[in-house]
């Protein structure tokens, strides 16, 4: 063949390898293994330090280099140490392929150091055994036999059992990819870079580039470019697997979020059927003690005066006792009254705003519990909303209704802080604690708990409950600020 048949070879041989490497550096960074997408990264480097290696050789066969003979000596060395570093890199490739875990990934930088060892140590050896002028076609043929074959072999290993991989994951198309690439790496490394130059170095004197040609009538050569092209390709090819991960990734995201705003929506609606039932309950309540309490209390005043009159005219000190006793029964009718109308909205909060409401209700509660409760303030009061402080204290009222009901506690403590950004709110007790996990797939949803992540979430709030049996549990609570003065 003529030079610029060579020249041309050497250009597709270097291209294909600078493509391969060009479309890993665009796509290996897609890949959710990181395993692969650190073992992508030496093969790229493969790709590009190779590519300069073979195209200066074509620029050297074209007669496009001109040097004399200390700038000869010098391409030859940059040639020499673009083949060692690129086929090292290869050896790389293939040893992290082949890691299962990050210790391994690291341990697998052995296999390159290793090579390089022996290629410096049989370099340092052979300098003294060979010629100067034979030196640099012996130091061809050593890189070739101690970094290309067994960098070559180790990347074949390592796609094989990336194909294994891909085939466990259900992508046998691509897994097929990574086997083809395999067999064009066992072309071109193990079967392509055992027919070297000829040179005194055995075995190359006798199997070479020179016995190829003549027993398969095409240079070796030609058959490296074409296993280098059939290489990049089927390394291209399954990397298209990194889309479909990306598209399955998308898809499972995507349905994982409707099913998610589906149960959010079944529960919202099972939420709004409860709370309706609960207005229709509370109702019922109040028209009962109100029936019951204020409603029978009232009956008994209007009786009573009616004796005291007529027993006024009789009798005025019985009289005078029937009216105390009268006044009595109206006292307590008034704070069966104003506790019933503090269940239904404390006035503390417009009277008097979030703390000392939350200090009132915790030491009501702790005076009809058994539980020890201490309350704390801390960062500069803010004028919150009316909805705010709403929410702020029906939370808290039903993480102590919980707390009371069920933990088994003795002693709660409720943080109360502000903040220019926020306001946070606390309830941690020491009682018997549970487990978040089982509670959330029961079937049946904890309601108490998602009617306060509901209420938080319909003014910007997040509610988050932290629980380990044994150990308590914490009702966390935070909004994001919206004062609109701060007080002194």
């Amino acid at each position: 063949m003529t030079p610029a048949t060579f020249a041309i070879i050497y250009f597709f041989y270097g291209l294909a390898f600078f493509s391969m490497g060009l479309a890993i550096l665009l796509e290996f960074g897609r890949a959710s293994d990181m395993r692969l997408r650190r073992a992508l990264a030496p093969l790229a480097g493969f790709g590009f330090i190779h590519a300069a290696h073979e195209w200066i050789e074509m620029f050297d066969i074209a007669g496009l280099l001109h040097y004399d003979a200390a700038q000869h000596e010098a391409w030859e060395a940059l040639r020499l140490v673009l083949l060692a570093f690129s086929f090292l890199s290869l050896a790389a490739f293939g040893a992290a392929l082949l890691a299962r875990d990050d210790e391994q990934v690291r341990l697998s930088l052995l296999v390159p150091l290793g090579l390089s060892a022996v290629w410096g140590l049989g370099l340092l050896y052979l300098r003294g055994v060979y010629p100067y002028n034979e030196l640099f076609d012996v130091a061809d043929v050593w890189s070739r036999y101690t970094l290309a074959v067994p960098s070559a072999m180790i990347a074949c290993i390592g796609l094989l059992a990336q194909q294994k991989r891909f085939r466990l994951a259900g992508m046998e198309r691509f897994g097929q990819d990574a086997l083809w690439a395999a067999i064009a790496f066992f072309w071109y490394g193990i079967i392509g870079q055992t027919f070297t130059r000829v040179s005194p170095l055995p075995p190359s004197n006798v199997f070479n580039q020179a016995l190829f040609l003549d027993f398969f009538g095409f240079p070796v050569q030609l058959m490296r470019a074409t296993a280098a092209g059939l290489a990049a390709v089927f390394v291209m090819r399954f990397m298209r697997a990194f889309e479909v991960e990306r598209r399955t990734q998308m898809r499972e995201l995507q349905a994982a979020r409707l099913d998610e705003a589906e149960r959010r929506e079944a529960l919202r609606g099972e939420l709004l059927h409860r709370v309706v039932a609960a207005q229709e309950a509370e109702r019922q309540r109040l028209a009962r003690e109100l029936h019951d309490e204020t409603g029978q209390a009232l009956t008994a005043i209007g009786l009573g005066l009616r004796g005291a009159s007529s027993t006024l005219r009789q009798d005025e000190e019985k009289a005078a006792a029937h009216l105390r006793q009268l006044e009595g029964l109206t006292s307590k009718s008034l704070n069966e009254l104003r506790r019933i109308i503090a269940d239904l909205r404390p006035s503390h909060l417009d009277d008097l705003g979030l703390a000392a409401t939350l200090r009132w209700y915790a030491h009501e509660v702790q005076g009809w519990s058994d539980l020890n409760i201490d309350f704390h303030v801390s960062g500069p009061p803010c004028d919150l909303s009316t909805e705010l402080k709403t929410s702020l204290f029906r939370i808290a009222q039903e993480a102590l209704t919980n707390t009371v009901k069920h933990a088994e506690a003795s002693q709660v403590d409720i943080q109360l802080q502000y903040s220019p950004e926020d306001v946070k709110l606390q309830v941690r007790d020491d009682g018997i604690g549970f487990d978040p996990l089982k509670i959330n797939h029961t079937g049946r949803p904890p309601w108490g708990l998602e009617g306060m992540r509901e209420r938080a979430a319909l003014l910007g709030g997040v509610v988050r409950v932290t629980s380990v049996i044994g150990n308590g549990t914490l009702v966390d609570v935070e909004f994001p600020c919206q004062c609109a003065t701060m007080e002194s």
